[in-house]
């Protein structure tokens, strides 16, 4: 019996092991072609790996272009989106699962079916809203929405909401704390996990997002890094190589991000919707 369970282990972590190689292939398939010449990116056969490794590729991509300038507004776009987004989510959130109101099952079945309309029906109403308040061509369409509570924010934190026992909300009133002390002092220390869930799903969706970039900016001087690259997709005609370093020099900050806050995603994301 001993020896039949350390098999099934061995097997669980070979196969664990085998996927987990296999989804680091792409991934190290790029680095590797950011490291190469022109002449060894597009060799046939396939040269794997680069001879000499051509570490001024990195150098080249930012001296050819406005990668500061570029990372510099992703960076306040995905800053001010996160920011919006835990404070709008967590405040209604708590409105949803703690407060008594009116009509609060049916707003919240409403919230939910939110997330059934396509982003793509959207997109000329917010243009024409956008355009009218004089906002476009600059960042702020890009982050405003996330301080209007979005669906899945306010799921994800009224599930973790309500699984903290109501006893909490008793002792804090005989404390003398209001509603929005007990959420501040209370709910949200007690809620890390969730918050760092929401925090790495909105900084990956705004650091990577393209599409509203692309409607609302034309200046070169507004553009974020994932519209920046593309735009020198045409000049590295024949030097695809800094394309793919590019990418690279992107993906580092969601690397970073998503590797100092593993333990509380990992914890949320098993924790979230259970109570």
């Amino acid at each position: 019996m001993f020896n039949r369970s350390k098999k099934r282990k061995a097997i669980s972590y070979t196969v664990i092991l085998f996927s987990s190689l296999l989804m680091l292939t792409p991934l190290v398939s790029a680095a590797l072609n950011s490291l190469k010449s022109y002449k060894e990116y597009t060799a046939i056969p396939v040269q794997w790996i680069p001879n000499p490794f051509q570490w001024q590729n990195y150098i080249e991509v930012w001296k050819m272009t406005s990668m500061d300038t570029y990372a510099w507004n992703s960076f306040i776009v995905t800053v001010l989106s996160v920011i919006g987004a835990l404070l709008s989510c967590s405040m209604v959130a708590y409105a949803f699962a703690r407060l008594e109101f009116s009509f609060k099952n049916s707003l919240f079945v409403m919230v939910l079916g939110t997330l059934m309309i396509p982003p793509v029906v959207m997109i000329i109403p917010q243009f024409m809203i956008f355009n009218q308040l004089g906002l476009v061509d600059t960042l702020v369409p890009l982050w405003i929405l996330e301080w209007l509570a979005q669906p899945f924010g306010v799921f994800l934190m009224r599930q973790a909401f309500l699984a903290i026992p109501k006893e909490y909300d008793e002792a804090a009133k005989l404390d003398g704390c209001n509603p929005f002390q007990t959420f501040v002092k209370v709910y949200l220390p007690m809620c890390k996990p969730q918050l760092a869930t929401l925090t790495i799903f909105t900084f990956m969706t705004k650091w990577n997002e393209i599409m509203a970039p692309v409607i609302y900016l034309s200046s070169e001087d507004k553009f974020t890094l994932p519209i920046g690259i593309l735009s020198m997709s045409g000049a590295w005609f024949g030097q695809e190589q800094y394309l793919v370093a590019a990418a690279l020099m992107s993906l580092l900050p969601i690397l970073i991000v998503f590797l100092f806050a593993e333990k509380y995603f990992v914890k949320g994301a098993s924790s979230s919707g259970l109570k």
